[in-house]
């Protein structure tokens, strides 16, 4: 892994995790439906503007449109419609160690039901990052963590995983941030009906900081964060990608601790280290123990943001 691929999965990690933030300052003003479909409109804009603007254009074969849908319905319409929701009355710092689960589940379903096999480090480190989960819920709950807005964030890591599962082995092609723009599109019809019946009349408490969170969210978590997975991944594969995932959880607590002030104790500090450690041995477990740069960058390619997230959780954050 060279130094340009380095300073771009640190950068991915610290965008995704600081989303959960942002996310938090926005669902506490502002109705989380209505402001993701106009997140998602407005990044899909700009995101087909520059890709056309660099000669890109709406061109996937039948896989990749079968990706970009599943992606943008079950990242941008599951993933992030729940956890937006969620996050009304979960923290950012909990919502962060919520989503960083996604590789942690993806090894896991890929195991229990698709036959994968899993060394025994992965093993080892699924069961010590679902232990640091839920060692850190644990205590939350005991302290008055919603449990509602928790399983609704729990949901939508769980679809995240499922649909980083379904568009693995899809390749970007050329056209990567036209493919930005499409699967925003998709999340943005597919959350428009939704917003309009579950939150028609709703007010909005519009305010400097939730103006600029709304910014930031579009144009960095939404759009910057996105094009850098897709570049990570057509550089490294996303096997070897996803392993910056294991600083999300301290980069999450972190980051929401200094900006919004959320409390933390020892349990979230030593439970984001087990977590970090848990998905770390997961992700270097599958890692190929001899690789060159073509076949590091084929290996299960999953081009539509994932294992985190986009997806992360990504991958929002992937939130």
């Amino acid at each position: 892994m060279d130094i340009r691929a380095l300073a771009m999965g640190m950068s991915f990690a610290v965008i995704w995790a600081s989303a959960f933030t942002s996310t938090r300052l926005i669902v506490t003003a502002a109705p989380p439906l209505t402001a993701l479909v106009i997140r998602f409109a407005i990044s899909a804009v700009i995101a087909i503007a520059l890709a056309r603007a660099l000669g890109q254009r709406m061109r996937f074969s039948a896989r990749e449109w079968r990706a970009l849908v599943i992606f943008g319905l079950c990242q941008n319409a599951l993933y992030l419609g729940l956890n937006w929701v969620g996050m009304q009355t979960v923290e950012a710092s909990a919502a962060a160690i919520i989503a960083s689960m996604m590789p942690l589940l993806v090894a896991l379903i890929g195991w229990l039901f698709l036959g994968e096999r899993l060394r025994g480090t992965a093993i080892v480190g699924l069961v010590t990052g679902l232990v640091g989960v839920a060692l850190i819920m644990g205590v939350r709950l005991t302290h008055g963590l919603d449990l509602y807005g928790t399983i609704l964030c729990i949901i939508a890591v769980v679809a995240l995983a499922v649909a980083t599962l379904a568009v693995r082995g899809t390749g970007g092609g050329a056209n990567v941030l036209m493919a930005v723009g499409a699967q925003m599109a998709v999340g943005a019809a597919a959350l428009l009906v939704p917003a309009l019946i579950l939150e028609h009349g709703r007010p909005s408490a519009w305010s400097g900081p939730l103006v600029l969170a709304f910014l930031y969210t579009i144009l960095v978590p939404g759009i910057a964060a996105t094009f850098i997975w897709f570049q990570l991944v057509q550089r490294i594969g996303a096997v070897r990608a996803a392993t910056f995932h294991f600083l999300s959880p301290p980069f999450g607590v972190a980051i929401a601790a200094a900006l919004l002030g959320e409390r933390f104790g020892a349990t979230d500090v030593i439970g984001s280290v087990i977590v970090a450690a848990g998905i770390l041995m997961v992700q270097l477990s599958r890692v190929p123990a001899t690789a060159g740069p073509a076949q590091a960058a084929g290996d299960d390619i999953r081009s539509i943001h994932s294992a985190s997230s986009a997806a992360a959780r990504r991958t929002e954050s992937r939130s």
